[in-house]
């Protein structure tokens, strides 16, 4: 029996729109809901997973090179992020408590995805969202593969499968 492979579609990412939609709503409410918006920048810009994200703690942030230290899950591979220099600077106001980042649960993380998101997408879109714009910007699928910390280049390939037969359908087609 063959294993499927995972498939993208336009339901498990952000469209172009909603990608601007949202980061315009986190940074018109970054100075009244700092800690909330952070996370969801942190996860819309670094491709992390939810339990990556709350798991950050203050000691992975590396003002050298403005990055984030992300601990893989599930036998991902660990790696470091850089991020834009205007969110590691919103992020040096966070007070972390015992020593996290983002001290709350993954219950609290959806409802905070709830009240932000764009559309009716989960909340893991904003990984998928990420890893494709990274492989729409660079067309570099090894750097995709390092990003998401996948162990294994077919787990990343969907991404590219999926750019390339987006664009070669709309040539063929349009």
């Amino acid at each position: 029996m063959g294993t499927t492979r995972y498939s993208l579609n336009k339901n498990k990412y952000l469209l172009d729109p909603e990608f601007e939609k949202l980061s315009y709503l986190l940074k018109s409410h970054l100075t009244n809901d700092r800690r909330n918006c952070l996370l969801l920048l942190i996860a819309l810009h670094t491709g992390a997973r939810a339990t990556e994200v709350l798991r950050l703690r203050a000691e992975d942030m590396d003002n050298e090179s403005q990055s984030l230290f992300i601990r893989g899950i599930k036998g991902s591979n660990d790696r470091e992020i850089p991020i834009y220099p205007w969110i590691y600077n919103e992020l040096q106001h966070l007070d972390p408590q015992n020593h996290l980042l983002f001290p709350i649960s993954y219950n609290r993380l959806r409802q905070i995805w709830q009240l932000y998101r764009p559309t009716a997408k989960k909340f893991h879109s904003l990984r998928h969202t990420f890893a494709i714009r990274l492989y729409k910007k660079t067309k570099d699928i090894r750097l995709v593969q390092v990003a998401l910390g996948h162990r294994n280049i077919t787990n990343t390939m969907v991404y590219a499968d999926y750019v390339y037969t987006q664009q070669e359908l709309k040539k063929l087609i349009l």
